[in-house]
């Protein structure tokens, strides 16, 4: 291995003076096995350079921090791995080339920076180069960061070298806004998304960082950084560098919520069970404390709105929806609201915390703003449902036809105790009866055959071909869409089951559903059953004798009627 391979242990330590690097250059991959959370990017890269199937252009795109340069470092070291006679994503030791590339000042791998070279001049700059062979290298290597920000004209002067470059040229293209690039040079290169790291990933990359760096570090600091560095790496070694710093070699999690203006998890549970419970008091009360060690209000209200999201969560796929950056109090008291807070008392919380958030980052007193916030979130939150709204205005109406007994028909109704005048006089809502529970459909089959009952074959069409199913409970259905699914499914399907049911029904959609739809089912059905016909030797026999006969379709022995003997047919 080459003496020039640095390990992060052969570094400067924190604070050696000029020496020190921050912790996102010295821990930046120098290898794909090194790269984390991009699993799919290395495997097809392992399998087109062991193919030799290697693209002339790659576009990288992905949000900040997520390591879009240092992917095309890696990219541009395995193609000119001089210790493989090919390119290799498979880089053991330092080569002739890898350090020079890795640190951006090879001659053969030129980086440039879109953003500060943006017109067609500069392009014309690469172009003119492209036909000369690499000095020492086995391909030379052009990675242009920010692509988007090119001119026009720039974009439309690299196609036709884009298309057709010389067989020793490779393009690297980087980009955090990929709308922004015209479909013609997407289509000349082979894309790759860099996900958003997941906060389980990122928090096992912290703490091996931390044992590396001999730094002392609380779990729950950790969960926290990773929290708030949203799936970038870059991000949470940043916030990690600072936390050091912050802690004086140490990263405790009050200091990392001082440092970045956040509330204890603990307390913004508490005061969201307060704002549940309609306690506003009480929820003024732990604002102001909160506030008080430092918690910025707009940070407050977003954590609140992660906790909310989080109880949606639970309530609705329980805990396979928890990461691991959730504590276990998270957890348990999550939990525990999920099953007392209705989800569309969740949903219209969500509603107004992003709203509010909103308005603190335009207010001149962000406290004040918040705080208002609060109010009326508790205020709300004792509201009942508009259905049981309905309920209590029927029972308070006296459910009569609006007139005492003995009264005369011209008389006017008399409100009942409570109530505001004319309550009993007014036009009663019309709607279905509540059907019970036992009535209701169970099952996708059993939603299609209650579609066609009552004449919507489109419905029934539609939940065949679309509806990918997770749970179904009286009132409340949870499903995926298949491709092809019109952008407001779940709105129209939810107002036809409540118009077929009689009773409002909830439809959530689940991105990550992978159960067949109803259509996929039966096509797999009658791909079985087609595959068993050809495989029977009466029918063989039949194909054979009638070379020009098709099977079309195969029905199950269960749904043919039976067919009558000769004998038991009519004489015409």
């Amino acid at each position: 291995m080459s003496d020039q391979s640095l390990t992060p242990q052969e570094t400067p330590p924190a604070g050696a003076g000029s020496g020190y690097r921050v912790l996102a250059r010295k821990y930046r991959p120098k290898t794909f096995d090194e790269l984390i959370g991009q699993d799919a990017l290395v495997r097809t890269l392992a399998n087109a350079f062991e193919a030799g199937r290697i693209a002339q252009g790659f576009m990288l795109t992905g949000v900040r921090g997520i390591g879009k340069t240092t992917t095309a470092r890696l990219i541009a070291r395995a193609l000119n791995y001089s210790l493989s006679d090919k390119p290799t994503i498979h880089m053991p030791e330092f080569g002739e080339h890898c350090e020079a590339i890795l640190e951006s000042r090879h001659v053969d791998v030129l980086e440039m920076d879109a953003a500060s070279h943006t017109s067609v001049e500069n392009i014309r700059e690469i172009i003119e180069q492209v036909p000369y062979r690499p000095v020492s290298a086995r391909y030379k290597v052009y990675i242009i960061d920010e692509v988007h920000m090119l001119s026009k004209a720039a974009f439309n002067a690299l196609l036709k070298t884009l298309e057709e470059p010389p067989e020793h040229v490779k393009f690297i293209f980087a980009t955090t806004e990929i709308r922004k690039v015209p479909v013609t040079v997407l289509s000349r290169c082979q894309r790759f998304d860099l996900r958003r790291v997941p906060a389980e990933t990122l928090l096992k990359h912290l703490s091996s960082i931390c044992e590396k760096e001999r730094v002392e570090a609380e779990e729950a600091a950790l969960k926290a950084i990773a929290r708030v560095a949203e799936g970038s790496v870059r991000d949470s070694l940043s916030l990690l560098d600072q936390a050091i710093a912050y802690g004086g070699g140490r990263v405790l999690a009050e200091h990392v919520r001082e440092m970045l203006g956040l509330a204890d998890h603990g307390r913004v549970i508490t005061l969201f069970e307060q704002l549940m419970a309609g306690d506003v008091a009480a929820a003024l009360a732990g604002f102001e404390d909160m506030h008080a060690i430092g918690a910025a209000p707009y940070r407050v209200l977003a954590d609140l709105a992660a906790f909310t999201h989080l109880v949606t969560k639970l309530a609705i796929v329980g805990e396979k929806g928890v990461d691991a950056s959730v504590s276990e109090e998270e957890r348990e008291r999550g939990l525990a609201l999920a099953k007392k807070v209705s989800v569309p008392v969740l949903a219209r919380a969500w509603q107004m915390l992003l709203k509010g958030m909103g308005e603190v980052q335009a207010a001149a007193q962000p406290q004040m703003a918040a705080e208002m916030v609060l109010v009326r979130l508790a205020h709300v939150a004792e509201v009942p449902p508009p259905e049981e709204l309905v309920r209590k205005l029927r029972e308070r109406s006296g459910g009569g036809n609006g007139t005492h007994s003995g009264a005369s028909a011209s008389a006017p109704a008399t409100a009942p105790p409570g109530g505001p005048a004319g309550l009993a006089a007014a036009p009663r809502p019309v709607s279905m009866p509540a059907a019970d529970d036992a009535d209701q459909p169970k099952s996708l089959e059993e939603l299609v055959a209650l579609a066609r009952e009552k004449r919507d074959l489109k419905l029934a069409d539609d939940i065949r071909r679309y509806v990918r199913p997770v749970s179904i409970d009286p009132g409340r259905l949870v499903i995926g869409l298949a491709e092809g699914a019109p952008a407001d499914f779940t709105r129209q399907l939810a107002a036809k089951l409540q118009a077929l049911t009689g009773r409002r029904w909830l439809v959530l959609k689940e991105d990550d559903a992978r159960a067949p739809t109803l259509a996929e089912r039966e096509r797999a059905q009658q791909d079985t059953l087609m595959q068993r016909a050809r495989e029977d030797a009466a029918v063989r026999a039949v194909l054979q004798r009638f070379p020009q006969a098709r099977i079309l379709k195969v029905r199950p022995a269960e749904e043919v009627s039976e067919i009558p003997d000769d004998s038991e047919r009519e004489e015409p």
